[in-house]
């Protein structure tokens, strides 16, 4: 059974140890990483970069400590995450919300290449089949995966799970595109997009959100690419008046998800994984999301 770690965000004495970063160091020192991990080993410490205006993700301070204390054992951690919006601006916006190599003090770098479609086909189960898992997770030997706990709109809450299942695959694979890849955990079917043309306001919000801009309105007619569509969901989101719907099926998306997780993890040897959940400005919905909102409750 694994052994479990936690520390309270509160603050009862107005001293560096009990503030969290210094609980983070205590904890990272009590697990023993060099248990898990070897000098010189490349580690790869998983986080998710959030959107343009969602800058309630992992705080960088926190993803510091991670990569100090892998260094303190010899070993060469970098922090990435998967392609969601156009691989360049994606970088962009991590460094927005405050990820850098100078403030995390290791290279940022995308998992799966600036275009998304660096990856490599694992077996997944019985709903997936495969899952074009990110070149860079499925060849590192070893990873933390530092998770911002938070709402979400199909798996309701996401933790470790959905940082592994939909941040270690890719969008999109070069030759069997999104059904590959985590449109295939949204999704069921042919995924199109249907849109209901007596509840649409026109407000092109859903324009607006699309990573890929693939959508458009045509004298006020709703048209996207279908063939470039990632099947993310985004647009069905931010509808206001839900005239937009991506088919689906809750039960089978958490059983996606798990098999998706599952795949990226078989890539790892036995006790090369670890994870480190933050509780921390815990958001209603994920941080792909173009905005943050008010914690819904306390860290």
């Amino acid at each position: 059974m694994s052994k479990v770690y936690f520390a309270s965000a509160r603050v009862k004495k107005w001293k560096y140890a009990d503030s969290m970063p210094g609980k983070l160091e205590r904890v990272l020192k009590e697990i023993n990483l060099s248990a898990h991990f070897d000098k010189d080993e490349w580690i790869a410490v998983k986080t998710h970069f959030g959107s343009e205006g969602a800058h309630r993700v992992v705080r960088p301070v926190f993803l510091r400590k991670v990569v100090d204390a892998l260094k303190g054992i010899g070993a060469k951690p970098f922090v990435t995450d998967t392609v969601r919006i156009k691989g360049l601006d994606y970088l962009e916006v991590a460094n927005q919300n405050g990820i850098n190599s100078l403030s995390v003090g290791a290279p940022v770098v995308l998992g799966d290449g600036l275009y998304g479609n660096d990856n490599i086909m694992v077996k997944a189960g019985e709903i997936l089949s495969e899952i074009a898992v990110a070149s860079l997770i499925h060849d590192v030997p070893a990873m933390v995966v530092c998770s911002h706990v938070k709402g979400h709109i199909q798996a309701g809450y996401a933790g470790a799970i959905k940082n592994l299942a939909m941040g270690g695959v890719s969008s999109s694979h070069r030759h069997c595109g999104w059904k590959c890849g985590r449109g295939a955990i949204h999704t069921i079917g042919e995924g199109r997009l249907l849109w209901d043309e007596e509840k649409c306001e026109l407000c092109y919000q859903c324009q607006e959100i699309c990573p890929l801009e693939v959508i458009k309105f045509e004298k006020e007619l709703f048209a996207y690419k279908e063939d470039d569509c990632w099947r993310c969901g985004r647009c069905t989101r931010v509808c206001p008046e839900g005239a937009l719907m991506l088919p689906g099926d809750d039960e089978r998306f958490m059983k996606a998800l798990a098999e998706a997780a599952n795949a990226v993890l078989s890539t790892f040897k036995p006790n090369k994984v670890l994870y480190i959940n933050f509780l921390t400005d815990i958001q209603p919905e994920c941080d792909c999301m173009p905005a943050a909102d008010v914690p819904v409750m306390q860290d």
